[in-house]
């Protein structure tokens, strides 16, 4: 590895503020959503399915928008469905995919949760750096998920095909649903 580019000082203090940064981060979030009683997967979940046509995704498309695997999402949605937030059915056009469905309770306890997420959210990240630096973090983070979304497309693909003609699809990149449909305010970890 004698042709390894290696970090400049700059650069490896940035890459450990991000280590050690985002790590408290997503602790904190995920401490105080616990407090609330869900965690930060559940809740990122039920803001998937509020954001999707009819508050369903197919469980392949769900497990890719919050990069879970699908065995993890299976045991996160079953323990949701026990607990009343999520349904899960057969899809009608296609018996092999399932689909995930936010119920009425659940987008109770989404809308109950959101503002103390968001509160959170704001005094952990948003209100300490200015408009410039949040573009510029939004920036980078765009750049990063394009770039492992990419390089993850060959290995999902024989895994992920496309929705089955009549089965819900969130079908748009940036995850929210069409205007007509019912959401929620943008409630994610993102903003």
């Amino acid at each position: 590895m004698g042709s390894t580019k290696w970090l400049s000082a700059g650069q490896q203090r940035a890459w450990r503020a991000y280590l050690l940064g985002s790590a408290q981060l997503m602790e904190r979030i995920d401490r105080d959503l616990r407090a609330l009683g869900l965690s930060m997967p559940e809740y990122e979940i039920l803001v998937r399915l509020s954001e999707s046509p009819g508050r369903t995704l197919r469980m392949a498309e769900l497990a890719q928008s919050v990069h879970h695997s699908r065995s993890r999402l299976t045991h996160t949605i079953a323990r949701m469905e026990a607990a009343g937030l999520v349904e899960r059915e057969a899809c009608p056009s296609d018996r092999r995919g399932v689909l995930a469905r936010l119920t009425e309770e659940g987008y109770a306890r989404l809308v109950e949760t959101a503002p103390h997420h968001v509160a959170g959210v704001r005094d952990g990240l948003i209100d300490l750096v200015s408009e410039d630096d949040l573009a510029a973090l939004g920036r980078v983070f765009a750049a990063v998920s394009a770039r492992n979304t990419a390089a993850l497309a060959g290995k999902r693909r024989d895994r992920v095909g496309d929705a089955a003609p009549g089965c819900p699809d969130d079908g748009n990149d940036n995850g929210v649903a069409d205007a007509g449909a019912p959401t929620t305010p943008q409630m994610s970890a993102a903003g």
